[in-house]
């Protein structure tokens, strides 16, 4: 295929108007059309009025930046795929971009055009140039290199890890560590998935040792991606949270990480105020005001090749979720606005 993209459109969101040049002129030779825009602002307005199959994007851009972009598409429930382009040294960026769903970050300068090209051509035609959820979600390429650092992956991790207390999808939470702070193994993540609803996780670091962190490491960036798809493939009703366990699983298994993985998955959904918990592994007690419900530990993720995990489900405009395991104890909570 001399111009493999020939009927796709691209958006380029990029403020050096030299580079931008240069990837106009590159996708142009693939066959592909293309519109620009100098920023997330003007991107926006373009994403509007001509939706592209495919949205180049840098991430430091006057006006609005690329993060705040892909914020503001996912949360209007745009999914056209991004991939990230940037210069950015930081982890934390790229680690946020992975988290709102993109297909991939590149680092400037991009020396191989033919890296672009495989890239733009496995996000296009995902069939063709298949690759797993690892590699999708390989923390720019540096998963090997974690591997052979601990302590990088540890520190790495450390630094992700969420507010205390934070606004989301028009509901206040807030969480506490109930154990001390050199001893405490749960990891917590939590995220808006729209303005309507929220993605949480809590995971046991402490029963596979360094693989505990590279698996903490691997959810954050994958688990938001893994739900929205499983959200739009049930069509406006709830998930179905055993499945996306299986899918965890799956994915650690695929990234070759060996031990136990204690793992507790939520789910809330503001406007319908109903909360969901699935456990593989790690105790919870909700309380929701009303009531209060116990939710048994079932098996570890890694323990066995199958998943045997425990749920529940409950109406509320607000609960406190204690969990607790071998890495210690937390607690959750949320007040829906």
């Amino acid at each position: 295929m001399d111009k493999p993209l020939t009927s796709k459109h691209i958006l380029i969101v990029e403020d050096e108007a030299v580079f931008r040049s240069v990837l106009a002129g590159f996708v142009s030779s693939l066959g592909a059309t293309y519109t620009e825009a100098v920023n997330g602002l003007d991107a926006l307005e373009l994403v509007e009025d001509h939706p592209p199959d495919l949205i180049l994007c840098d991430l430091a851009m006057p006006e609005m930046g690329g993060i705040e972009f892909v914020e503001n598409l996912r949360l209007q429930g745009i999914k056209i795929p991004v991939l990230v382009i940037s210069a950015t040294d930081k982890m934390t960026d790229v680690a946020t971009m992975l988290r709102l769903g993109v297909e991939d970050v590149l680092l400037k300068p991009i020396n191989d055009l033919q890296r672009l090209r495989d890239a733009l051509l496995t996000i296009l035609y995902p069939k063709l140039f298949s690759s797993d959820v690892l590699q999708k979600s390989d923390l720019m390429n540096d998963w090997e290199a974690l591997c052979r650092n601990p302590n990088e992956a540890a520190r790495l991790l450390q630094e992700l890890q969420p507010p205390v207390q934070q606004t989301l999808a028009g509901c206040r939470i807030n969480y506490r560590q109930l154990t001390m702070a050199e001893n405490a193994g749960l990891v917590l993540d939590i995220a808006a998935l729209s303005s309507k609803d929220l993605g949480f996780y809590c995971l046991d670091v402490t029963r596979a040792k360094e693989n505990g962190v590279l698996a903490a490491l691997l959810l954050r960036a994958i688990f938001n991606g893994l739900l929205r798809d499983h959200l739009s493939n049930q069509h406006q009703r709830l998930p179905q949270m055993s499945t996306l366990l299986k899918q965890v699983n799956q994915v650690f298994k695929q990234a070759r990480l060996e031990g136990q993985f204690p793992l507790l998955l939520g789910y809330y959904h503001a406007e319908q105020k109903n909360l969901i918990l699935v456990s593989a592994g790690l105790h919870a007690n909700v309380n929701t005001g009303n009531n209060q419900i116990q939710l048994s530990n079932g098996v570890p993720l890694g323990t066995t090749g199958s998943t045997f995990s425990n749920q529940i489900s409950q109406r509320c405009d607000a609960f406190q979720c204690q969990v607790w395991g071998a890495g210690g104890r937390l607690r959750l909570m949320l007040s829906n606005e």
